[in-house]
């Protein structure tokens, strides 16, 4: 690509750790064209980093976040979403939403099949229904009761939606709109205000009660160490 003067622009998701270790890899994908990165930070605390797995510190995120910054590189800060949450936590992460320039994204902590939560936390599913393991409903146990916790989840995503999506930011993208205008395409313009056909805390919380049409098989409960998830046994041969 460098040699033929290959100009693309392209976005790519990583984690903070890997951008602090390879931030020289980084620099040279910027002038290949990379501009927009998904930042898995996933929590803003400790007991949620150690919660996620995610062998990082508080300082370690907003390090990678502010080396991405002066890289240029356009960020959306991805973060988890745990059932136990409170409200106060919830406000926390309006707060630091409004805080940083960045778009933050909100996915809600969800045991998919091979993951470490799979096997840890299963058992504690409140429905197998296939349908709601889409990272925006609770699957698990909420600490609030369920419809107050779809009501905060949706409060914090409209306060994201207005910091971005409003017509301040409409402005901003005038040429990226009218880009999309001149060729037909519209999907983008609409969206700037669909925010609430989308997200409804009692469209979400409906959801429960619709009939199971496929569910999940529940894994073998059994004793997983930490280790045993990352390693590939060889099939045996009979």
């Amino acid at each position: 690509m460098e040699k033929r003067k290959i100009r693309k622009e392209y976005y790519l998701e990583t984690r903070s750790d890997v951008l602090l270790r390879n931030t020289e890899v980084f620099e040279r994908w910027v002038r290949l064209g990379l501009n927009y990165m998904f930042l898995g930070m996933e929590a803003l605390d400790e007991e949620g980093l150690d919660l996620f797995r995610k062998r990082v510190s508080r300082d370690d995120n907003m390090r990678a976040l502010e080396r991405a910054r002066k890289l240029g590189i356009t960020v959306a800060i991805n973060l988890i979403v745990d059932p136990e949450w409170n409200t106060k936590q919830f406000e926390n992460i309006r707060q630091f939403a409004l805080s940083v320039p960045e778009i933050v994204h909100l996915t809600v902590k969800t045991p998919y099949p091979g993951t470490e939560i799979w096997h840890t936390e299963a058992r504690d599913l409140t429905t197998l229904d296939y349908r709601l393991f889409d990272i925006q409903h609770a699957v698990l146990p909420t600490k609030l009761p369920l419809p107050d916790f779809y009501r905060e989840l949706v409060r914090t995503q409209s306060v994201i939606s207005r910091k971005h999506l409003g017509f301040a930011a409409a402005r901003a993208t005038m040429g990226i709109m009218a880009k999309h205008l001149v060729h037909g395409q519209t999907n983008f313009t609409r969206m700037l205000w669909r925010f609430n056909k989308v997200y409804n805390a009692d469209r979400q919380y409906a959801d429960h009660e619709r009939e199971i049409r496929y569910t999940l098989p529940l894994p073998e409960h059994h004793d997983v160490s930490r280790t045993e998830l990352f390693i590939h046994h060889r099939a045996s041969s009979r």
